[in-house]
């Protein structure tokens, strides 16, 4: 049985007939059987319950009914075909959007790095971003409004309620100010930072960076908490405590840091992932991307 042709190829058969102003015409121009143009003009007429043409011996001519649909039928042919420009659009990347979510340090170098050579391949795709943590970015993409979230995890699991993509696993650093006793060192262990004051990111150490280090059994005595990020490192500089940067923000620290990484033995885990939607299809902009931050994080892992 023969596919029932589509709303585009009845209306693209109608106006070729109406132009044409021949049955057999349209089908010679088409490739189409005579017989083929002939049943689609009908199903067109069943559709409409009048007839769009009359049948004369040499040929047909539009009808009034014909003369009325026929500007309908032209807008409707050059609306699908502008909707079909902009899906292959979408497909090959050179257009559509990208809604992009990151926590604050993946915004100091992997998703700049990203995002540079994302605007060089895709320049037409239209490109938002938005910061926060990364509960707020897994809510988001739930929610539909963000196509890709780039998320940090410090309890060992992937994160919950998306599809995640792994890009990197942290190093930490702890950052001390230049005139400390343990500054210039190799690298640190936490046992010797037992007596420090820590500006933490929160009052609850469970859910920073120090969560694994409590699960090892270091209970860090909290000074400061400092939520930013420059706030923590300003305070870290004044000399009232230390405290931990990840790698990716590392290379923005401020210059009256010290920066001294811990002991491998001691390091908290922090693995950073790319998150899309639980269940969804990435939009070719969002596969653009994903594999672009891959690239980036491969590079800065090294």
């Amino acid at each position: 049985m023969a596919a029932m042709p589509t709303p585009h190829e009845l209306y693209e058969v109608f106006l070729r007939v109406a132009r044409l102003a021949s049955f057999t015409a349209a089908a010679r121009s088409l490739g189409y059987t005579q017989s083929a143009v002939s049943r689609q003009i009908q199903v067109l007429e069943d559709e409409w319950g009048t007839p769009l043409f009359d049948r004369l011996p040499r040929g047909v001519r539009l009808t009034e009914a014909g003369r009325i649909l026929l500007p309908h039928a032209e807008a409707v042919g050059e609306r699908l075909r502008t909707a079909r420009a902009e899906l292959d659009a979408l497909r090959t990347v050179g257009a559509g959007r990208l809604r992009i979510g990151a926590f604050s340090t993946a915004d100091a170098a992997l998703l700049p790095r990203a995002l540079a050579a994302f605007r060089t391949r895709h320049p037409a795709v239209a490109v938002t971003r938005t910061e926060g943590p990364s509960a707020k970015h897994l809510a988001l993409l739930a929610a539909g409004d963000l196509d890709l979230a780039v998320v940090a995890d410090t309890s060992g699991r992937p994160p919950q309620g998306c599809t995640p993509h792994h890009l990197l696993d942290e190093r930490m650093y702890v950052a001390l100010p230049c005139g400390h006793r343990l500054a210039g060192r190799a690298d640190v262990r936490l046992a010797e930072l037992a007596d420090e004051e820590w500006i933490a990111g929160g009052t609850r150490p469970e859910d920073t960076l120090m969560r694994s280090a409590l699960e090892g059994g270091f209970h860090p005595r909290t000074g400061f908490v400092a939520a930013d990020w420059i706030a923590k490192q300003g305070f870290v500089a004044a000399g009232l405590g230390v405290t931990l940067i990840p790698a990716l923000a590392a290379s923005s620290a401020r210059p009256d840091l010290a920066l001294v990484p811990l002991h491998p033995d001691d390091t908290p885990r922090r693995q950073v992932y790319a998150a899309t939607a639980r269940g969804g299809v990435p939009s070719p902009a969002a596969l653009a991307f994903l594999a672009l931050l891959k690239e980036a994080a491969h590079g800065l892992a090294s």
